[in-house]
């Protein structure tokens, strides 16, 4: 059942997911290794992804089936299981309500462990260091779409140094028009160009 389960998120098939889940459960088979099985798919997905053999539509439909197995699963999973891997504040900056991109980072890093805090679209400076200051990430990735609302980002580093939570705290910055020149000159420890490549960084930062 386990290999059906990650073969039905490989493949973004979001109307059989709940119902194999909830099999899987009814069958004895632990939470964990559900989640497991899941997680395997959506790794396959981005393995797929990555070389090309799937586009953006396969990976935001793995992550949507990923989305409803988890409806079902979340609560058989005990708490100590979520959030193992780190603490990432997702959300997208003043003046831009685009949030694909964000919302698959968001599912893909549940997925690896993550616990994600999300605060979702057109966020001011304050929006971000107040959340900052009440979970205590280790990772704030910043979303932007457009060219006019991107330039916001160095806002927010600034102000987080100005505050004091620059130290403990990681940046990193995806969307159309930003780039790794563009992160190296607002002083962003890191950049990505697509989701999957968004999670091997962020993984990368809290492992240093």
């Amino acid at each position: 059942m386990t290999t059906i389960i990650t073969e039905a998120i490989r493949d973004g098939n979001t109307y059989d997911i709940a119902e194999l889940v909830q099999s899987s459960l009814d069958s004895s088979t632990q939470p964990l290794d559900v989640l497991k099985a899941m997680t395997d798919g959506l790794d396959q997905c981005g393995k797929k992804f990555e070389s090309g053999e799937y586009f953006l539509p396969e990976l935001l439909m793995a992550s949507e089936s990923f989305s409803e197995g988890m409806k079902v699963l979340e609560p058989h999973l005990g708490q100590a299981s979520l959030g193992q891997a780190g603490k990432v504040i997702l959300g997208t900056v003043l003046g831009d309500v685009h949030d694909i991109g964000k919302n698959l980072v968001g599912f893909l890093l549940k997925s690896a462990g993550f616990k994600v805090i999300d605060v979702g679209t057109d966020n001011s400076t304050e929006v971000f260091i107040q959340a900052v200051k009440e979970h205590q990430p280790e990772v704030l990735g910043l979303s932007a779409l457009l060219t006019t609302t991107m330039l916001g980002m160095e806002d927010i580093i600034k102000a987080l140094d100005s505050e004091g939570l620059r130290q403990k705290t990681k940046v990193i910055i995806g969307g159309g028009p930003v780039s790794a020149r563009f992160a190296e000159q607002i002083g962003a420890d890191a950049y990505a160009s697509d989701a999957v490549e968004g999670i091997r960084k962020i993984k990368e930062l809290v492992a240093r």
